[in-house]
């Protein structure tokens, strides 16, 4: 067993398959989730995603061992604020967040003045159904659980942390928070972006009724990220706007090459694009242990 306590705020896809992966690896003696509505504490315990589920956010946290952050960028200060008073000293805090540097350069201090410790994580697990009830143990199993300690990480409270993903299945990597924010941007965030305006664009009400009857494979695929959370990608973008500006920049910049390309016939340009990026991608895939579905 790791753990005694673990609380979950939010139960939502991650939150809750966090407590089910938790609760079928008996990695801790009690699992127990905070959510925002009475009705769905009875979802969340009724589905086996927590032990007991409760929208009493101090009685939640009391005497937690580990406090995992399950909910939306935008709503993880206000809820630290909310919970710090009931945290017990030496408890460790972390979060989901895909967004890393002004979530950890917000909690970090907020946790330090109740005793707690605050490590940010992000693991690399999501999809784009919400919800516990789409919720499933083997969520992480094989996929990238990112770290990011600060000089002021108790190692103690950051192999806490580490040892909390390992145990449900995850690799742990350490990066500094600002480096995992540029990465970040252009693998996750930009692909979210580009799904969100094509399919805002080609699916538009005002185009030919046999438009969307044309949108096959190779459409259902690359827009599948956009029907996920449009509350948890406006926070996500908001809080890394800097670097996710950067790498659109950057894709705006080979667009611009691609169409003077087409405009110019250019058969040598295009052939040298597509096979430099199917050699690349293919490259990729072959190195991929289990490739991460977010």
């Amino acid at each position: 067993m790791l753990v005694g306590k673990v609380t979950i705020v939010g139960m939502g896809l991650l939150g809750g398959s966090l407590g089910l992966a938790l609760r079928e690896r008996r990695l801790a003696a009690r699992v127990v989730g905070y959510v925002r509505r009475p009705e769905a504490a009875a979802e969340c315990e009724r589905r086996g995603a927590a032990d007991r589920a409760t929208h009493d956010l101090a009685g939640a946290v009391k005497d937690a061992d580990v406090v995992v952050l399950g909910t939306p960028i935008g709503q993880m200060r206000p809820l630290m604020e909310e919970m710090a008073p009931a945290l017990t000293p030496g408890t460790v805090v972390t979060d989901v967040g895909s967004v890393k540097q002004t979530v950890v350069h917000d909690l970090e201090p907020m946790a330090a003045s109740t005793g707690a410790w605050f490590i940010g994580s992000h693991p690399m697990a999501g999809a784009e159904k919400m919800g516990v009830a789409h919720a499933r143990a083997n969520l992480f199993e094989g996929a990238l659980c990112v770290i990011t300690p600060t000089p002021r990480s108790d190692p103690a409270a950051l192999a806490r942390a580490e040892a909390l993903w390992k145990g449900v299945g995850m690799r742990v990597l350490r990066l500094d928070a600002g480096l995992h924010d540029q990465l970040v941007a252009r693998s996750s965030h930009l692909p979210h972006l580009v799904a969100s305006v094509l399919a805002d664009a080609i699916l538009d009400p005002e185009a030919p009724k046999e438009q969307a009857l044309l949108c096959a494979n190779g459409f259902r695929d690359t827009t599948r990220v956009a029907s996920s959370s449009p509350e948890m990608w406006r926070d996500i973008a908001l809080a890394n706007r800097a670097p996710l500006g950067e790498a659109l920049d950057a894709l705006s910049a080979q667009l611009d090459a691609m169409r003077q390309a087409l405009a110019a016939s250019d058969a040598a340009a295009l052939s040298a694009l597509f096979h430099r990026a199917k050699e690349r991608r293919d490259r990729w895939i072959e190195t991929q242990i289990s490739p991460s579905p977010e």
